[in-house]
């Protein structure tokens, strides 16, 4: 297949193999490069809302992930003081039926892997690992993208070059140079245990998400409910880049102790054994799109803080969004005008760039709002529970229900 039907994909986290087996179900051949020599563990758990598991599903994921990942019944707020659920909003069949999609969980290693073997068993795509991108040239007839591999310089004649290469993207620093994410003040730690070493006595079956003051804690089951994935987030200085810094048991256990949160909570973060800890960087509201024949997606264009669950849905609704655009004018049995690109690529942008900024907010309202304190804190506790489940429900519909 000639240039003009040839995509490069400078990462291969889950936001560039779903473009890369989109893109590919769009007619392109793709080629993947990615600077790690191997796709190891990044990050822990991950919820996949039904936005983006009926992509997932309509890439042909379904049968690779099902082994996997986990439906939970529901996601159940808790309070840090005292201990108990404040409400319960359901989830399993009864979501998957109305948003017509499942909502899973799953270890971030298993969806990256069922990427992997998906790509790997499509021949359009190449996966070249240990390859890092070392500059780009947009032309008339479409992109060179340079690259190295085991110290071999390579050239790659391309129609468009999509970064897909995280919140720290070399892709991005190029395009947009004074485009930078910011710290938010905060930290995240992760960390997994064995679920038949909590202190439990049924097992978890869906998602807990403790408030308490200054600080709140995500905990569900992952890898077909044999983990359970911990997710504690409090205010530091620490600004390391990295998902994968080691951190201290005894200082996530004395924070959680000093601010008085409730046994239960105390418990499940004793429970874990080794933690790692990332400092939360997010990109300004609106993100950085594209310029020319190159686009960025994901985290590379809008990292945003987690506190929606929706930072890896939103890099495979970029996935889609973006095959599409560029699926209607370079398809099979177009012209597939390599000047046309940028007009494609900007429509992905446009198609984007208002909704990702919604979900950019409303992580970051959602952050403020669980780790609220005092007097506030209460005020919150007795609205959620005035509102109820479904209310609550409803109000996440215009990202559950969204369709390509």
């Amino acid at each position: 297949m000639t240039a003009a039907r040839t995509i490069v994909v400078a990462g291969a986290g889950i936001g560039g193999l779903t473009a890369s087996l989109a893109f590919a179900a769009k007619g392109f051949r793709v080629i993947v490069l990615e600077k790690a020599e191997r796709l190891a563990e990044a990050g822990a758990g991950l919820q996949i809302s039904p936005n983006a598991s009926r992509v997932l599903v309509d890439l042909g994921l379904a049968d690779r992930l099902a082994p996997r990942a986990i439906a939970p019944d529901a996601v159940s707020v808790m309070s840090a003081r005292t201990g108990r659920a404040l409400l319960r909003l359901p989830l399993g069949e009864q979501a998957a039926a109305r948003a017509g999609a499942p909502y899973w969980v799953l270890h971030r290693a298993d969806l990256q892997a069922a990427l992997r073997a998906q790509a790997e068993a499509t021949p359009a795509i190449e996966l070249r690992l240990g390859c890092v991108v070392e500059d780009y040239v947009s032309h008339t007839h479409g992109i060179t993208v340079g690259h190295r591999r085991h110290g071999a310089r390579g050239d790659t004649q391309a129609l468009a070059l999509i970064g897909a290469d995280g919140i720290w993207s070399a892709v991005r620093s190029q395009l947009f140079p004074s485009s930078a994410p910011h710290f938010s003040g905060l930290i995240a730690w992760r960390g997994t245990v064995d679920a038949a070493a909590l202190p439990q006595r049924e097992p978890l079956r869906g998602v807990q998400l403790w408030m308490g003051p200054g600080a709140h804690l995500v905990v569900y089951p992952i890898s077909g409910g044999r983990l359970v994935n911990l997710v504690a987030i409090v205010p530091d200085d620490w600004q390391r880049e990295g998902w994968s810094a080691p951190g201290e048991p005894h200082e996530i256990q004395s924070r959680f102790a000093a601010a008085g949160w409730a046994p239960a909570a105390r418990l499940l973060v004793e429970a874990v054994d080794s933690w790692k800890r990332w400092a939360l960087f997010a990109m300004p509201d609106g993100g950085a799109w594209t310029a020319g024949a190159t686009a960025l997606l994901g985290d590379a264009a809008h990292g945003m803080l987690p506190f929606a669950a929706q930072g890896a849905a939103m890099a495979i609704e970029d996935a889609a969004v973006l095959a599409q655009c560029l699926g209607d004018s370079h398809g099979p049995g177009t012209s597939g005008d390599p000047l046309s690109v940028p007009a494609s690529l900007q429509r992905y942008a446009q198609a984007r760039r208002a909704r990702v900024s919604r979900v950019q907010r409303l992580a970051r309202q959602n952050g403020k709002i669980y780790h609220l304190t005092g007097a506030m804190a209460l005020a919150r506790d007795l609205a959620m529970q005035a509102l109820g489940a479904e209310r609550l429900m409803g109000r996440q519909s215009w990202i559950y229900d969204w369709r390509i």
